[in-house]
């Protein structure tokens, strides 16, 4: 079986960020009651990335708040910021949780087909009108999720002006900021000129540091913003573990002597996945970004039926581009998370399937 489910990868933490929680370990006084003021010297050192990675100075106990991973923070927003009927809108395909947080906040989900005429990116000023009106909240994710476009700056600087006219929030998903390839530097929505009054962005360990399983991200942007979602969260939890927040420490340590490697190991990944798929007769969007691959499925065949029998004939698991909504229809999502003979692998494999 090969699983290119789940965008999971198969990769090690960076050695500091395991010696840090180690180390953390030992102390009796990490295994307190974190709050959700945390670890200090994480949110310090969270805000001294965020300057060097994108010019911008946060204060880090106002404007910056340590996450159980940044999808509980995405879910949770509506319920501290959104009144049951207001709208969210988000886009579709796209990750789940955005869905999830306005339902359960009682807010009206408008999901937004994203198509590649369109360049997968979300207008919320093509909406109704009357719908425009009862906007609170805009969420965008790029690099996006399945995907893998990325947005330019002249189309995130449209997005912060519609929602400073329309007095929405403003949500940037940006958990794939950093496996980014051949030179691209995805930025930050926050480096937007108005972005700060409106905006909050979220980030993660998950991805950049194949640290999933440890569940650790962060919010970061107005100040209103973060308290409200820190208030919200003191009903929720009771904070991030602080030896976890100790690791994240260790983690953005080893940004500039780890990181570099591990990208490049996506980008094999990347490279020997497309050459697999193309030589099977896929044509996959090479991404400039993301641990993904988004690829238009065989003329004809629905996405459950196809990622059926690539996994009862071909043994991979794929994801259809429907699991992550109705926009996802003609598409199927693999991720990068095995070695490369193992991605060539499936793609031969997934070639040799009667469609």
């Amino acid at each position: 079986m090969i699983d290119l489910g789940a965008g999971d990868a198969d990769l090690a933490p960076p050695p500091r960020a395991v010696e840090r929680m180690t180390e953390a370990l030992a102390d009796p006084s990490m295994s307190r009651y974190p709050f959700q003021l945390g670890y200090p010297p994480f949110r310090e050192a969270v805000a001294n990335w965020m300057a060097e990675r994108f010019d911008i100075r946060l204060d880090p106990m106002t404007e910056l708040l340590p996450l159980l991973g940044s999808k509980e923070g995405i879910a949770h927003l509506p319920l501290a910021v959104v009144n049951p009927g207001e709208v969210v809108v988000f886009p579709d395909p796209g990750y789940q949780a955005y869905r999830g947080g306005a339902v359960l906040a009682g807010a009206e989900p408008v999901a937004m087909h994203v198509r590649p005429e369109n360049e997968y990116l979300l207008r919320p000023w093509t909406l109704d009108e009357g719908v425009q009106r009862r906007i609170r909240m805009v969420i965008l994710n790029y690099p996006h999720n399945p995907t893998t476009a990325v947005a330019p700056r002249g189309y995130l600087a449209e997005v912060v002006d519609f929602c400073r006219k329309r007095g929405a929030v403003l949500v940037h998903d940006h958990a794939y900021s950093e496996i980014a390839f051949d030179g691209y530097r995805p930025p930050s929505i926050l480096e937007i000129p108005g972005a700060r009054d409106v905006a909050i962005e979220f980030h993660s360990c998950s991805k950049t540091y194949n640290m999933t399983g440890w569940r650790l991200g962060w919010a970061a942007g107005d100040a209103g913003l973060i308290g409200a979602l820190s208030r919200l969260k003191t009903f929720v939890d009771t904070g991030v573990f602080k030896a976890v927040q100790a690791g994240g420490l260790g983690a953005l340590e080893s940004y500039h002597d780890w990181f570099p490697g591990n990208r490049e190991v996506f980008r094999r990944r990347r490279d020997a996945a497309a050459e697999g798929l193309r030589s099977a007769g896929f044509q996959p969007r090479v991404p400039e970004a993301s641990m993904y691959l988004w690829v238009p499925l065989p003329g004809g065949v629905s996405g459950p039926d196809f990622t059926r029998r690539a996994l009862e004939e071909g043994g991979v698991v794929v994801m259809p581009g429907t699991a992550l909504g109705r926009g996802g229809e003609g598409f199927f999502r693999i991720a990068l998370t095995v070695p490369e003979a193992r991605l060539a692998e499936a793609g031969e494999r997934l070639g040799r399937i009667a469609w």
